[in-house]
């Protein structure tokens, strides 16, 4: 199954973990498990599937590229634009993301390689991280 599986893949902004079972992300990157994942989805149709984006920030979250919001539930979502990416969330149509290391440490490409159930190559080097904003119902927070 699909859904169970953790994949080594290049996000759309780095090399990370993409799965639908964040307690396996949760026990690999040794990270308190209160914190929530950035759940990557395939398209804005399923992303309203999955929470309700305020009226007033529709236009912005559908038209953002390598952009993460957080909705007023609290909960992180982030629209896929890059074409490799999208090979597999396609598949998905949404599965949580992060970075492939142990939490607070750095890349180690020894320890993402043993750590996943499926490589997906090629491995690029990482690029920018993602603006983070966080949507109130009228207001927009600049995260990171």
């Amino acid at each position: 199954m699909l859904t169970h599986k953790v994949f080594l893949t290049q996000t759309d902004t780095t090399i990370g973990f993409v799965s639908q079972d964040a307690q396996r992300l949760t026990q690999i990157k040794q990270r308190p498990s209160h914190k929530h994942y950035i759940t990557a989805v395939n398209s804005h149709k399923t992303l309203r599937q999955l929470t309700r984006i305020p009226a007033i920030h529709r236009n912005r979250v559908r038209r953002s590229k390598t952009t993460t919001f957080i909705m007023p539930n609290g909960r992180s979502y982030r629209l896929i634009r890059d074409k490799h990416h999208l090979l597999l969330l396609h598949r998905l149509k949404w599965a949580y993301t992060t970075s492939a290391n142990l939490s607070g440490s750095k890349y180690d490409e020894t320890f993402a390689k043993r750590s996943a159930d499926v490589i997906i190559m090629p491995l690029r080097s990482t690029k920018q991280a993602s603006q983070i904003y966080k949507l109130g119902k009228t207001t927009c927070q600049r995260r990171r």
